[in-house]
């Protein structure tokens, strides 16, 4: 993951709730919540507007979205253009290697990526703002996430690079993926130059 620092929010009880770690690429945030566990079960809060805007990540979110996937399925690396998604992703059931790719033209970070393993066990969520490109693959049987949006989906303004361009080197877990025809069919980062998010307008 690279270098990293986290902050805490407390509870009532002075207790740690829950951990916002910076990644290597600026905005692109890793929340580690506590999970409060007995002979009942589990419990840990998901999402806290104050807690979360105060910690980089500002919102509002205004669509949630769920998809269940069997193994080796890859989804991505999706963006949308002029209506840019800010995410905050999150697996219930299941592990996924998710990533992060800052696409922004001009970005000091163009072209770099990071990526870190979400499961239902580790209940961990990150946090993809507005510019970068999104995608996972599925590494257990089947995984089920779920992801806020900071606006609605629009198929219009939806774009796409290819999971393996060359270029960005992403360390995928998996060689032979199962794509939709939409992803399999996506052009390389240096295709879509002309389709890209411009750094500081996101």
């Amino acid at each position: 993951m690279g270098e990293a620092t986290s902050h805490g929010r407390r509870g009532g009880e002075g207790r740690e709730t829950v951990r916002f770690i910076e990644t290597k690429l600026k905005g692109v945030i890793l929340v580690e919540p506590d999970i409060f566990q007995d002979r009942r079960g589990q419990f840990l809060e998901t999402y806290h507007e104050k807690k979360y805007r105060e910690s980089g990540i500002p919102g509002p979110f205004i669509q949630d979205n769920f998809s269940r996937s069997v193994r080796d399925t890859l989804r991505g690396l999706h963006y949308q253009l002029t209506q840019a998604q800010g995410k905050l992703v999150m697996v219930i059931e299941g592990t996924v290697f998710d990533v992060s790719v800052d696409i922004r033209n001009g970005s000091p970070m163009f072209g770099q990526w990071f990526g870190m393993e979400l499961s239902a066990e580790n209940m961990r969520q990150l946090y993809i703002p507005p510019g970068f490109a999104h995608g996972f693959c599925v590494i257990s049987d089947v995984a089920s996430v779920l992801y806020k949006c900071t606006t609605f989906y629009a198929p219009k303004d939806e774009r796409g690079i290819i999971w393996n361009d060359r270029t960005l080197g992403i360390r995928w877990p998996v060689q032979h993926p199962l794509l939709s025809p939409k992803d399999e069919a996506y052009k390389t980062l240096a295709d879509m130059a002309s389709e890209l998010p411009v750094y500081g307008e996101s």
